[in-house]
């Protein structure tokens, strides 16, 4: 976090990211190289790096889509989260490159102009075998750029938390896009199975974490909280909140994150104003409710960021009665302060 906008910065935790980043895609276009030149001697220079280029930017878009739903299900995948958008531009620049490789090898060598020739070349789109597959991944890479174009912080808070979240759950769509465009391909060009039965993998997996999280979630959110007189909810003991960490309940469709520190109960929104991070996932830090994907902090018992910085986020009334927390479902305006609820 920062007070204004700045030249981006590395610290040791994303160099090493995106060192790891680097070095993967090189070893990768090696490796796939290297097995090509044995498998497919005859196959040109050109024809290697396309295909080379456009695996490794599919393999890359899978472990972007596998991170969050891992994260949720396991913290320990909450450091892959944190630089997230770096592995994203690069897997747009890897299929930017397949890209342009592509264009140059099929369309860059006859009279029209090479995006002329890649959106009017082929308008077989009554055939599935002869469907213009090109067309779709065209497609995919123009969100890919979007979502890299307006990574950083800036466009988020130019956009607006909500807007910047809708643009970049394009992800999906572009996935989509990719993997008509990989099965669509294959059915004109390649006879070997191995591809299909690989791709079919990855759906697999990224279809069944992201379900996974989804089961976690739901069963967070059907819990039903006692209520008590005065209007406040039962929600567990004391003792089942860790110190300095949370337990999250669902009050009237909203996420509340209920935090234990200090001999004190404090409970505010569960949504970071960032890129709606859970927040009940996160610890106090320094005093703060720190959020686990970008850092951004809250203290507790006002749910505003410490100054100068201006994000706030709502707040709830708790109690503590006989080893309970009881907390009450009318939300306060983002960053009220509200007394904490003193554990005896």
């Amino acid at each position: 976090m920062s007070v204004s906008y700045q030249a981006i910065s590395w610290n040791r935790q994303k160099k090493v990211y995106d060192l790891t980043i680097a070095v993967g895609v090189l070893l990768y276009l090696a490796a796939f190289a290297g097995v090509g030149a044995l498998l497919h001697p005859s196959a040109t220079t050109e024809t290697v790096l396309i295909r080379g280029l456009g695996t490794l930017a599919l393999l890359m878009l899978h472990v972007i889509l596998c991170i969050g739903p891992l994260s949720r299900l396991d913290p320990r995948f909450l450091p892959l989260l944190y630089n997230r958008r770096h592995l994203g531009v690069a897997m747009f620049v890897v299929a930017l490159a397949h890209s342009v490789f592509s264009l140059v090898q099929f369309h860059a060598f006859g009279d029209l102009n090479p995006l002329v020739s890649l959106l009017s070349s082929n308008q077989r789109i009554d055939s599935l075998a002869q469907f213009p597959f090109q067309q779709l991944g065209f497609c995919a890479v123009i969100i890919l750029f979007l979502m890299a174009a307006t990574s950083h912080d800036f466009w988020l808070h130019t956009l607006e938390p909500r807007v910047w979240k809708a643009l970049h759950m394009g992800v999906y769509l572009a996935y989509a896009l990719v993997v008509a465009h990989v099965c669509l391909g294959v059915l004109q060009s390649e006879v070997n199975r191995v591809l299909p039965a690989v791709l079919a993998l990855g759906m697999g997996l990224v279809t069944t974490l992201h379900l996974l999280a989804a089961r976690k979630e739901r069963a967070m959110d059907r819990l039903k909280l006692s209520v008590a007189k005065e209007g406040f909810l039962d929600a567990g003991t004391v003792s089942s909140i860790p110190e300095k960490c949370a337990r999250v309940v669902t009050l009237g469709g909203e996420r509340v994150a209920i935090f234990r520190y200090d001999g004190k109960i404090s409970a505010l929104s569960n949504v970071c104003r960032h890129q709606n991070g859970p927040l009940g996932e996160g610890k106090i830090i320094d005093g703060c409710v720190t959020c686990p994907w970008h850092g951004y902090q809250y203290v507790p018992a006002t749910g505003a960021s410490p100054p100068p910085f201006p994000e706030k986020v709502e707040t709830y009334r708790t109690r503590v009665l006989d080893g309970r927390v009881w907390i009450h479902p009318r939300a306060h305006l983002p960053g009220t302060p509200i007394e904490p609820a003193v554990i005896p």
